[in-house]
């Protein structure tokens, strides 16, 4: 895999030429911005920008503020470590950012993950109802914290649109580990999203099962790579899967 390659690829499909990722949202071209404009409680915010100057990040960045503000959005302008300027991070948190902790883009050729055993104790179901819908919500909830609502409405919406493909891991009857793949028609990609799995479930395998789960999903769907913003924690065994690390991304914050 021609990494450099690859990025620009990544680059073309899920960012300059970007289509929204669910109903009630637009994806729009304002000069060298693409910005993605949808429901207060879904993602708003920048996918890319072609700036070449400081000038130009300022002045962009100045109309993006004007332009969410307006409409009462909170925003988040996804940095690329190869995006320009250099600087871009440091006049975004001067115009009022906030930086979250720093991702590593990680892509590999779905067809080449390698098949992974299910720990013992474990099956993996298909995520395809409300009451799937219900268990990953379980899992995230005490994995991450986070807001049951939102991942609800998120997935149930995106099972409608067919855009999706999701597992639970249960243990027994307990869901301890939840995952999607966002799919992306019209490109080469599936994205690897979530990922959860409840503290005394970790460093068992689960997560690695449920990657090459969704590899397989991917190859069948006919989707060459995949993608993941990978955290520290993840990191160390998607390069153990073959994933390669092409670039780093940081979510920048805007309230």
């Amino acid at each position: 895999m021609n990494h450099r390659e690859v990025l620009a690829v990544f680059d073309r499909e899920l960012r300059r030429e970007a289509a929204a990722d669910g109903p009630g949202t637009e994806v729009e071209r304002d000069g060298d911005v693409v910005r993605q404009v949808g429901p207060e409680d879904g993602w708003n915010g920048v996918l890319w920008s072609g700036l070449r100057s400081g000038a130009d990040a300022d002045a962009a960045i100045a109309a993006q503020v004007r332009h969410f503000g307006a409409l009462g959005r909170p925003f988040e302008w996804k940095v690329y470590g190869h995006d320009r300027p250099a600087d871009l991070g440091g006049r975004l948190l001067a115009a009022g950012f906030e930086a979250e902790p720093e991702e590593t883009l990680m892509v590999a050729r779905a067809a080449d993950v390698p098949a992974a055993p299910v720990p013992d104790g474990i099956r993996l179901v298909p995520v395809t109802d409300q009451d799937g819908v219900e268990l990953v919500a379980d899992v995230h909830e005490v994995a991450f914290g986070a807001a049951r609502v939102r991942i609800r409405e998120r997935l149930l919406a995106q099972l409608a649109a067919g855009t999706v493909v999701a597992a639970v891991a249960m243990a027994g009857d307990v869901p301890v580990s939840a995952a999607r793949m966002d799919l992306h028609p019209g490109t080469r990609f599936a994205g690897l999203w979530g990922g959860g799995t409840v503290p005394q479930w970790r460093g068992r395998g689960v997560y690695r099962a449920l990657v090459a789960y969704r590899a397989g999903e991917a190859v069948a769907r006919g989707y060459e790579y995949l993608q993941v913003d990978a955290s520290d924690q993840s990191r160390p065994i998607l390069l153990r899967l073959g994933f390669a690390a092409l670039t780093t991304t940081t979510p920048y914050v805007h309230p």
